[in-house]
């Protein structure tokens, strides 16, 4: 196997890191550097998103034909890679890294022509309405109904941990249209506008303080039948099609390893001059080098995975794989963070990092310039919101089930 990079992939390279050197603006690169979420704060997000549109680069897994890059396994690859090493914010996943994919995949001609060119730009915002009360990882046991009424779907239920439902004006959604004796069944993938009467958010403030998730309720809300994608009552495959690319339509070995570097920085600079931390700093070090051992070998499935999407193939079920171990390997770091940073972890501070969203119940202090070193800011709350690594899109153990059955076929 030839591991090094082709002249024309490093001459793509060069191209990536001269467009971020220019574009990238110094306050975006402080706002990735200082998330504590897997999410961006929605501005950054879209502000980022506008620029990389202008370039054209902002769905490099998309067909050409809608707006995407066609690029090579290794040109997504680098992409990704450079994106981490500049610290580039994160785009905001819900309609470019799942909504869109469906419609390219599952959607009428009609939808892909109104939703994906104002998905590209950003003038949409989307949402995600899987997750019912009751009904998270058995999410087959969903309740909201939809019931067709001439050409409009009337709904009625509740969806929960809605991440970013107070932004969003759009949000693709899991509904009932029957009742089936198999829970699968009767199930539809529905577009909802999130200004339609009857549609109601309610925020869910978080347990490291940040509103990003939310409760939607919807009460008699009238969704034109046009919006369905798919067929009616067999939503279950388009979601499971979904998932994947939810599970698996990008990489994570790059941001992950860009965190072992900057953790390697911050063992350092604790423990440098303390030999009564010595053996404390060979206990991380040998801790972080076998994580990265790991996130090594979670490379090599990305990149299986990724030559899969280049082929125009969805990433099957190694996705489950890659986010099992994508997320645990994440919570990981932020335990060795913890560790690494000692008492300056313990120190609230919402108000010198980019938390994903607002922190209602926080007051800033007069001084706002922070206590202890900026590189310890972020990581007691990036320990915090990396506890729902293991259980958004699908529990880990979940996931689990999906690999024994379906690559292991136990």
């Amino acid at each position: 196997m030839d591991l090094s990079w082709s002249d024309a992939d490093l001459k793509f390279r060069d191209e990536v890191r001269a467009f971020l050197d220019a574009e990238l603006t110094p306050e975006l690169r402080r706002a990735g550097a200082a998330m504590t979420s897997v999410y961006a704060d929605d501005d950054v997000s879209l502000a980022w998103q506008k620029i990389l549109y202008a370039k054209g680069w902002v769905a490099p897994a998309w067909p050409r034909e809608y707006g995407g890059c066609a690029w090579s396994v290794s040109e997504r690859y680098i992409f990704a890679s450079e994106l981490a090493a500049a610290g580039a914010p994160p785009l905001s996943p819900m309609g470019l890294g799942m909504c869109g994919p469906v419609l390219i995949g599952h959607g009428t001609p009609e939808q892909k022509a109104r939703f994906l060119p104002r998905m590209l730009r950003g003038d949409d915002f989307w949402c995600q309405g899987y997750s019912e009360p009751g009904s998270g990882s058995d999410l087959a046991s969903l309740q909201m109904a939809a019931v067709e009424d001439g050409d409009d779907f009337v709904c009625t239920g509740h969806k929960l941990w809605t991440t970013h439902a107070n932004r969003a004006n759009w949000i693709f959604c899991l509904v009932r249209t029957a009742r089936e004796a198999i829970p699968q069944k009767g199930i539809t993938f529905l577009l909802i506008d999130m200004r339609s009467p009857g549609v109601e958010v309610q925020p869910i403030i978080s347990l490291s303080g940040e509103h990003i998730q939310n409760h939607v309720f919807f009460t008699d809300v009238r969704v034109p039948t046009a919006n369905v994608v798919g067929r009616v009552g067999e939503g279950w495959g388009v979601a499971k099609y979904l998932m994947q690319f939810e599970r698996g339509g990008g990489v994570a070995t790059p941001g992950l390893k860009g965190r072992a570097r900057k953790i390697a920085a911050i063992i350092g600079h604790e423990t440098r001059g303390r030999p009564d931390l010595a053996a404390e700093a060979r206990a991380l070090r040998a801790h972080l080098a076998d994580t990265m051992v790991q996130i090594e070998a979670l490379e090599a499935t990305e990149l299986k995975l990724m030559a899969r999407l280049s082929a125009g193939d969805p990433p099957g079920q190694e996705s489950s794989l890659q986010k099992t171990l994508g997320t645990e390997l994440s919570q990981r770091l932020t335990e060795i963070a913890v560790e690494a940073a000692g008492l300056f972890a313990a120190v609230y501070q919402p108000h010198t990092v980019s938390p994903g969203g607002p922190t209602p119940h926080f007051v800033p202090p007069n001084d706002r310039e922070g206590v202890g070193p900026e590189y310890a800011r972020t990581v007691a709350a990036k320990y915090l919101n990396d506890r729902a690594g293991s259980i958004y899109a699908g529990s880990n153990e979940i996931q689990r089930n999906i690999i024994a059955k379906g690559i292991l076929g136990l």
